[in-house]
């Protein structure tokens, strides 16, 4: 430890420590704009400029080591005036429209100049002008004008998002930031650039001119999407959600948030918001009360079975299961591991340990769309040595060194398991996840042994924000999917079953269909609406087992009510036992029963015997884009227009097509089962010999059967007209 003294003050760090560490540990605050804790060191703001006794000029305090008995003072006439010049400098070309800036009230550069800056500049010259540039749906970077080089979106994409989409060019008063020509910014994490950004240069592009700082209320809140459970701000004007920041949480999402998290809510007010009940009637859904809708629904569901989304809060999943057999991994195959685990699967450790594995086996995962901030948790462990292999059936980029990848076809990902115990048995702190393709597999319970079987921890990775609170509210009530579709009537809860199940068509032979839906849709003889998350209170697991509770930020739309007061009123009506709760912590009591979630954890399994699997002909590869793994992200338009929403095409490797006699780029019929699908053919050398990478849950390949299996693809022929 190192003993150095700041402003008078003494201080004990550790070496390697610098002055900005030393004084934030005093809670001494340096003014800075390129520095920040989560970035590598530039130093190239000049704003933390500090005095240091005998030295000959003022140092950097973000980039000064401490030494043993240094004397720093931060608010000397030496360092403020130096801090001073800074600021003017910063200011000579910076435009004067903090009025109509985006980011006037929470700038760093209006916070600082008012400590920093002069009354009036001693610069007449014409201010530089920097043309605007279109990097995406999501940033805005239209005044770049106003931007100080401080890099962070720079840095943040190397070393965070593991991708440089922005970099500098030019130099003095020329340099500026720029994508790469023809580019985007595409990265999943891209978002966090508008928050790193210390001025108004980049912007969210979805809320800019909406609203101003000081008009917004601001309400804690829980992500409802992947199974991190990112910590939210969510901002609110008259009643309606206008941005949604990250709520700093090192334990959790540190202070990151992925655009998925960052940009749904823009589909909280999609055109088809459902706002009042509807009941069919003669083929037609029509509007009606909520008595007569409840009523119809109650007639309906006397022996019904329930599918209910794991993004549903952990209140909502107790309820629903009480209301017949119900299940909720609604996208899984394989259910023979029911009654053979020790425990509710789970990540297994902490989600801050990730960080601190040394050799990590990531099984059946696109690690970097299904779980963006663990991808970048494991990123990080690369950089300071950790060896991370991959099993899986395609070869996409995850941004970081990979010790080893294995790429095989679906149907051979368990015999492959095994192979890895060499290489795992070295490493002091390794472990194996299971991610959500190998947990969706038709030999899901059998790659979960093999894993057991390797002897490291295990994890696995939560599809959704409730995979782990599904197990805890009760579900599944026995049987997993076929024994919820026993029944001819089916209660449906947030649930799109032909975007969000395994086998979109799932309900084809149900003859009564309840749906608790946030949207209007053509499925269903009731709809009753429902709110999203951010017009309810309640509760997530997430996939480390933390229970996380959130109230509504803003009141429910129309006459929707929170899921869990209809199914409350739909149990009385249908005389169960078990809903008499006035209120939703009554409700979660009730779920809890005094238990401790942590004591519910465990990834033991017993042997299991699943029956072989195999595919004839061509095997399926089907992921969940990222911006289509739930209703509330398939309506936001700016996650909509990004390049990972594009449309699924039918990707083989260059042997395939050949086979096919089918050139990249022509159109394919894609049969499996019953139904079919128009594609683009497209070429992936990287995928495994007769496998096909179509997407699921989405409109163009719903009429596909399920996510695992054999297709066919055949070339279309386009006659000619003459």
């Amino acid at each position: 430890m190192i003993k150095l003294e700041i402003d008078g003050r003494q201080v004990e760090v550790q070496h390697g420590a610098t002055v900005m560490d030393a004084a934030g540990k005093l809670g001494i605050y340096v003014p800075h704009f390129c520095y920040h804790k989560k970035l590598s060191i530039a130093a190239n703001c000049r704003m933390c400029l500090v005095e240091v006794e005998k030295a000959p000029k003022p140092l950097p305090a973000c980039a000064t080591p401490v030494a043993e008995g240094m004397k720093v003072r931060t608010h000397s006439p030496v360092a403020k005036n130096a801090q001073n010049g800074v600021m003017e400098f910063l200011l000579i070309n910076h435009p004067l429209d903090c009025p109509i800036c985006d980011q006037g009230g929470e700038c760093q550069l209006q916070d600082l100049a008012v400590g920093y800056g002069g009354s009036a500049s001693r610069y007449q010259e014409p201010k530089r002008v920097v043309l605007h540039k279109d990097i995406g749906p999501l940033v805005a970077a239209e005044e770049m004008s106003r931007c100080i080089q401080c890099t962070r979106c720079v840095r943040f994409g190397q070393e965070v998002a593991g991708v440089m989409e922005l970099g500098m060019i030019g130099r003095g008063e020329h340099a500026e930031i720029v994508a790469f020509v023809g580019k985007s910014v595409d990265s999943e994490l891209s978002g966090n650039m508008i928050d790193l950004c210390p001025v108004g240069a980049l912007t969210s592009k979805p809320f800019r001119y909406s609203a101003r700082t000081w008009e917004l209320a601001r309400r804690k809140s829980v992500s409802p999407h992947d199974g991190l459970g990112s910590n939210l701000v969510v901002q609110v004007k008259q009643g309606r959600v206008m941005r949604v920041l990250p709520l700093e949480n090192e334990a959790v999402n540190e202070c990151w948030l992925s655009d998925k998290e960052r940009f749904s809510y823009e589909g909280l007010n999609a055109p088809d918001r459902l706002t009042r009940p509807m009941v069919r009637n003669n083929g037609r859904l029509e509007e009606v009360d909520w008595e007569v809708a409840l009523a119809r629904a109650a007639a309906g569901l006397r022996d019904a079975g329930v599918l209910a989304s794991p993004h549903a809060t952990l209140e909502e999943l107790f309820l629903a299961g009480k209301l017949g057999r119900a299940e909720f991994r609604l996208r899984h195959s394989d259910f023979s591991a029911d009654g053979k685990r020790a425990g509710i699967p789970w990540l297994g450790m902490p989600i801050a340990e990730l960080g601190s594995l040394d050799c990590v086996l990531v099984i059946g995962s696109f690690l970097r769309k299904d779980h963006p901030l663990i991808a970048q948790r494991l990123r990080q462990a690369t950089k300071r040595g950790a060896q991370i292999h991959v099993l899986h059936s395609v070869d996409d980029d995850w941004l970081m060194p990979v010790a080893s990848k294995t790429i095989v076809a679906p149907a051979a990902i368990l015999q492959a398991i095994a192979a890895f115990k060499g290489k795992l048995a070295g490493a002091k702190n390794a472990a194996v996840l299971i991610g959500n393709f190998a947990q969706q597999h038709p030999q899901a319970a059998q790659i979960h042994a093999a894993a057991q079987a390797l002897g490291v921890k295990l994890g696995f990775l939560g599809e959704a924000a409730n995979s782990v609170g599904g197990y805890v509210a009760g579900l599944p009530t026995g049987g997993g999917l076929p024994a919820a579709l026993q029944k001819e009537a089916v209660l449906l809860l947030n649930v799109e079953p032909e975007l969000d199940c395994a086998d979109p068509q799932l309900l084809r032979n149900a003859k009564f269909v309840v749906n608790l839906t946030a949207w209007k849709s053509g499925l269903g003889d009731v709809l009753l609406p429902v709110a999203p998350f951010t017009e309810t209170a309640g509760s997530f697991v997430s996939t480390e087992g933390r229970l996380q509770s959130f109230h509504a930020a803003v009141q429910p739309l129309g006459e929707s009510r929170p899921a869990w007061k209809v199914l409350r009123v739909l149990g009385t009506l249908l005389g169960r036992p078990g809903f008499e709760f006035d209120t939703l912590e009554e409700v979660r009591q009730a779920c809890l029963g005094g238990r401790d979630v942590a004591g519910l954890l465990s990834n033991g399994i017993e042997a299991v015997a699943t029956p072989a699997w195999s595919v004839s002909g061509l095997q399926r590869i089907a992921e969940v884009p990222i911006y289509f793994a739930d209703p509330l992200v398939r309506r936001s338009p700016p996650l909509q227009q990004t390049r990972d929403a594009r449309a699924p095409r039918a990707w083989m490797n260059g042997a395939l097509l050949q086979k096919l006699g089918v050139a990249a780029g022509q159109p394919v019929l894609v049969r499996q089962g019953e139904g079919s699908a128009k594609l683009i053919a497209a070429l992936d050398d990287r995928l495994p010999a007769d496998c096909v990478r179509v997407a699921a849950a989405h409109a163009s390949t719903a009429g596909l059967g399920a996510m695992f299996g054999g297709l066919s693809v055949e070339k279309i022929v386009v006659e000619k007209v003459a």
